[in-house]
């Protein structure tokens, strides 16, 4: 199914699985949910003494000057409004408890479980698609968690409080009453259905105003370095149109609904004074019963309304949790072993033999490629854009699984490695490094307790990061902004070498790591690229291929395929591809110098 048919589903207004499966999130706080209820049939039950209490201050005290009995009865009615006060205050406190505690264990498996998914789910999932799901469907949920499941007890309980009195009083009244009732279940029947189709329409165009707000921004330096602005606005201004209208359609049938149910309600209300008041008139009826069935009638019709309104919360509730359940079964997870293999005396021998890999199935981005690097060996690999570089790294570290073939570390199996017991061994250093909000140290050590503010000032020294750290106002205490906005590229790529540097890797590897910095930084660099790699098995990708004539191996890409290995004087030897990728950058380089 793809994702903008998911966005669109709406379910069933209620799901007897999906319910099962949310009401486990309440399990750990059913002792608040059985308080909950309790205290919602005590809350039922006090309104529906008020018009009781009418009819015996009217019948018994008014008519008969009981002047005392009528100030008791006022007494109990202000006590009443008291004691419904209090136990309403203690009940929303309790319902909006479950629903913060219910929320917030939701989030947190989620977000947890969005870390574990592979990079094959964000290949195929927008993030603004995914950002919805932990946001506005958990959202959606809290609403039906705190307002919604517990307070359906308070409306339910609180008809069926009033329809018992009614009957009690007078059950041919009563009758009278309801008579304007299948009205409302046909309206409500109606109502529900309008309402199910504009909300489909709302969540749709919500999932593409999140999609297109969050990839918009994230590109914002694209969009006005090529002076895009009003064309960009032009199409957010169609898709925000388009949520404006779904949401003026679901108003609309709210504004109708709402006045109906007004309108059978002042029905019900003459209906009670012209039969009510026949009986009165003809002695069969007290005026006290009239006056506590206009006030019953007044009543009833608030919980039916606000039932109409809960569906509302337990439709969107059940499309939320669809989505939501529908992201946590996704198993597009990293397979690990049964029974894990832990590395005891770590030596950082790699070896690939005959590796296939694809992102998409049958499309091979990688063809029998095979290649070995003894412990402490440096191994450059370069070649053309999509030669399939990068593709080396992700499946070295694991973020996708092979097809064929297998890599070891050590002559074990990667796939024998839990995950996190492989990476802990692996230090990766992109060409677009990702910096957190935060401040420089936690940039480093990543919020690592076990990596001291000694290792990490050590690890900035080694790289010469701490030159310009120093400078700055707090130094390592210094704010950093989202992505590392106020830092410049060779800043940032400093930092995310004392970072890989800070984590002590046995294996090491750079993906163009100096394609982005300017001469003097690049120097700055490779100096400590020099330190870093001594003692470690390290892997660089690069462009440029002055910064490789020092590995002790180049591996030639082309295609995906393994087209040529040997050191750098070896490969200009052969005149193939290297050969040939060199005497370009060479020329080049004297076009540079010559200019």
């Amino acid at each position: 199914m793809s994702v903008q048919k998911e966005d669109e589903i709406i379910g069933k207004a209620y799901d007897s699985k999906l319910m099962k499966r949310l009401l486990t999130y309440i399990k750990p706080y059913r002792k608040y949910v059985f308080l909950a209820i309790f205290m919602n049939i005590v809350v039922a039950a006090l309104p529906s003494l008020r018009p009781v209490l009418t009819k015996i201050a009217v019948d018994d005290k008014i008519t008969n000057h009981d002047y005392n009995g009528l100030l008791l009865i006022i007494v109990a009615l202000f006590g009443i409004l008291i004691f419904q006060s209090i136990v309403q205050y203690f009940l929303t406190y309790f319902t909006e408890l479950i629903g913060q505690k219910t929320i917030y264990d939701l989030r947190t498996q989620l977000f947890a479980h969005v870390q574990k998914l592979s990079l094959k789910y964000f290949d195929k999932v927008p993030i603004g698609r995914t950002v919805t799901r932990v946001t506005n469907d958990v959202d959606a949920l809290n609403e039906m968690f705190s307002s919604g499941i517990v307070e359906i007890f308070s409306d339910l309980f609180m008809i069926i409080w009033i329809l018992v009195f009614m009957f009690w009083m007078s059950w041919s009244l009563a009758l009278i009453t309801l008579a304007v009732f299948p009205i409302l279940i046909f309206a409500t029947f109606l109502f529900r259905r309008k309402v199910r189709e504009t909300y489909r329409d709302v969540r749709k165009h919500l999932a593409r105003l999140n999609s297109y707000m969050q990839e918009h921004i994230t590109g914002m330096n694209v969009v006005q370095i090529f002076a895009k602005e009003k064309d960009e606005l032009k199409r957010f201004s169609s898709i925000n149109k388009d949520h404006k209208d779904a949401n003026i359609r679901s108003i609309f049938y709210y504004a109708v609904f709402y006045p109906f149910v007004e309108l059978l309600n002042s029905i019900a209300i003459g209906l009670i004074i012209w039969y009510g008041g026949g009986e009165v008139i003809q002695k069969h009826l007290s005026i006290g019963v009239l006056f506590a069935f206009i006030q019953f009638v007044e009543m009833f019709w608030r919980p039916v309304r606000d039932l109409s309104e809960k569906y509302n919360i337990l439709q969107g509730a059940m499309a939320a949790s669809e989505r939501i359940f529908k992201l946590l079964d996704d198993n597009t997870f990293i397979e690990n072993p049964a029974k894990p293999i832990s590395l005891k005396n770590f030596k950082g021998e790699i070896e690939f033999k005959n590796v296939w890999f694809a992102y998409n199935p049958g499309e091979y981005v990688l063809k029998n490629i095979s290649f070995k690097l003894k412990p402490g060996e440096t191994v450059a690999i370069v070649g053309a854009t999509g030669a399939g570089k990068t593709s080396i790294i992700n499946i070295l570290t694991r973020f996708y699984d092979i097809e064929k073939g297998s890599i070891t570390i050590d002559g074990i199996d990667i796939k024998n490695f839990h995950e996190k017991e492989l990476r802990k061994y692996i230090a990766v250093v992109l060409q677009d490094v990702f910096l957190f909000s935060g401040d420089v140290k936690t940039n480093i050590n990543l919020g690592n307790e076990n990596i001291s503010e000694e290792k990490i000032i050590e690890a900035a020294k080694i790289v010469g990061a701490d030159k310009f750290i120093n400078q700055l106002p707090n130094k390592y205490n210094e704010e950093v902004k989202e992505k590392g906005a106020t830092l410049s590229v060779g800043q940032r790529q400093l930092i995310s070498f004392a970072r890989a540097l800070s984590y002590n890797p046995q294996i090491l590897i750079l993906d163009e790591a100096t394609s982005s910095v300017d001469t003097e930084t690049e120097k700055l660099i490779q100096n400590a690229i020099e330190k870093l790699l001594k003692g470690r098995t390290s892997i660089v990708i690069a462009h440029r291929l002055s910064t490789i004539q020092n590995a002790d191996k180049i591996l030639v890409m082309h295609k995906g395929e393994l087209k040529e290995v040997g050191n750098h004087q070896e490969l200009l030897a052969k005149k193939g591809i290297y050969y040939r990728l060199y005497q370009l950058q060479y020329k080049d380089q004297e076009k540079i110098k010559t200019n």
